[in-house]
């Protein structure tokens, strides 16, 4: 059975930053393609319809999702845009699906709003649709290295940017913390090693 992994960024990330965690996921046996989007100027559910027209495009019979911080909140809406997808699972690295108390505090200013941009419709600051139907793992990251306190009160744990509690939802099947940073957990071997094992098997390793 063939399966591909379709890559999303997160905000303000060119996708670039997901090079050496592709090159994990194929060495696992994967096919992987990367999503691009605009995360300033599409809204989360603007950059969903992108992503389901790119997705029909993808080869494979399974095609799992691997989606990093805001890149978690646009799959979210993918399966409210476009519904029928092919089997495949999905895995959510550090996304704020509570919420994020950054984005919450920067856009109580115009220049704020004006920096995160169409990220904050139901995106940045929740109410993304939940997700049913999927069998989701989110990895956060307990490594606080990152300027988010300087903005906000973070309780720990958090990575720097998001706390573990905006990464919880009741549509997360499972969830695992690893001592990584909100960039870092992209370059962290683990991370990787837990992803492939969540794609295949529906859990993370004991």
């Amino acid at each position: 059975m063939r399966a591909s992994v379709v890559t999303v960024h997160g905000w303000h990330m060119p996708g670039l930053e997901l090079a050496l965690l592709e090159r994990r996921l194929r060495a696992g046996g994967l096919e992987v393609h990367r999503f691009h989007y605009a995360s300033r100027r599409q809204t989360p559910e603007q950059a969903a319809r992108s992503l389901a027209a790119f997705v029909e495009e993808v080869p494979g019979d399974l095609v799992h999702l691997v989606a990093h911080s805001l890149g978690g909140i646009i799959v979210r809406h993918l399966f409210t845009v476009a519904p029928v997808q092919r089997p495949g699972r999905i895995v959510m690295l550090g996304s704020p699906l509570a919420g994020s108390r950054v984005a919450a505090r920067l856009a109580r200013n115009r220049l704020g709003r004006w920096w995160l941009g169409a990220a904050l419709d139901r995106g940045l600051l929740g109410g993304s649709p939940i997700l049913r139907g999927r069998e989701i793992g989110m990895i956060a990251g307990s490594r606080a290295i990152g300027p988010a306190p300087l903005f906000a009160h973070m309780p720990p744990p958090h990575d720097g940017f998001v706390a573990v509690d905006e990464t919880r939802g009741p549509d997360v099947s499972r969830h695992l913390t690893l001592p990584v940073s909100h960039t870092g957990m992209l370059f962290d071997a683990t991370v990787a090693r837990e992803t492939l094992h969540f794609l295949d098997r529906g859990d993370f390793l004991p």
